[in-house]
């Protein structure tokens, strides 16, 4: 394993060759130190000698491997789903923090992807109610995956945002919608050419990435009970465009949050 960890290095990152050598072996890394000279199977080669051409080409380690960390948690993905970024874990924060001292408080999450939204929450407050919506019904299936794999129960609808939840109302209502306006030269690199298109922009031409958040937020006031709140996450420049929608729409206490990189990255408001 030794031997095929440093013949990975040599054409991609040492720490990317190290989990791909895990990943095939089944073993962990205390295991691959106490056993350096064990050899992979042929066959085992093969498919890291694979793994390691189409790391070289770009394609993100998550996808790779079949999983990704969100929250403390492990999640599959594969490539009709997003990989879960470090600052989404702001907007679950955020979410807790909401729901703490409600009984059985009914969430939603809009465009749940690979439900790393809707699993965490419900992970970690077990009483939500919980339900999640996609267009993508290849997303949906990954999602269900990690409910399961979670045992976290969630509601799962296919549709547009609003569309399949006619007359519904939440305590909460979460949403990581597509934000990157369409032409963005960020979307060609960081492995974003491999990702979904559709969970990355709104595909709007000469857009500036805002189309899926007015979706969002205009139709969330009719989603919400009283004192209801909904929560966004978008790109590192929309705050002040997200939160003067927000205030169009009629919602107070209307505010932005920053991660960790000082990002005004989450923005929400509450409804009367």
């Amino acid at each position: 394993m030794g031997a095929a960890w440093r013949t990975a290095s040599e054409h991609i990152d040492r720490l990317d060759a190290r989990l791909l050598v895990q990943h095939l072996a089944g073993c962990r890394y205390a295991e691959l130190l106490a056993h350096p000279t064990r050899p992979l199977p042929d066959e085992q080669v093969a498919q890291l000698e694979s793994l390691v051409r189409r790391r070289v080409a770009g394609e993100p380690l998550a996808y790779l491997l079949g999983s990704a960390e969100f929250h403390g948690l492990e999640f599959l993905v594969n490539p009709t789903v997003l990989i879960p970024r470090p600052e989404t874990e702001l907007l679950v924060e955020l979410a807790i923090e909401s729901l703490q001292g409600k009984m059985a408080p009914r969430v939603l999450d809009l465009g749940t992807g690979s439900g790393v939204l809707a699993v965490t929450i419900g992970h970690f407050v077990p009483a939500t109610v919980l339900t999640a919506v996609d267009l993508s019904s290849e997303a949906l299936a990954v999602a269900r995956q990690n409910a399961r794999r979670h045992e976290v129960a969630v509601r799962f609808l296919t549709g547009d945002w609003y569309s399949p939840l006619t007359g519904e109302r939440y305590d909460l209502i979460v949403a990581n919608p597509p934000y990157v306006a369409d032409g963005d030269p960020h979307l060609q690199g960081n492995g974003l050419p491999f990702e979904p298109r559709m969970a990355l922009t709104d595909g709007v031409s000469g857009g500036d990435g805002l189309a899926c958040l007015r979706t969002v937020i205009g139709g969330a006031a009719r989603h919400l009970l009283p004192g209801g709140r909904l929560l966004v996450e978008h790109g590192y420049d929309q705050a002040g465009k997200v939160r003067a929608l927000l205030r169009a729409a009629g919602f107070f206490e209307v505010r932005s949050w920053r991660d960790l990189s000082r990002i005004e990255r989450i923005s929400g408001g509450s409804v009367e």
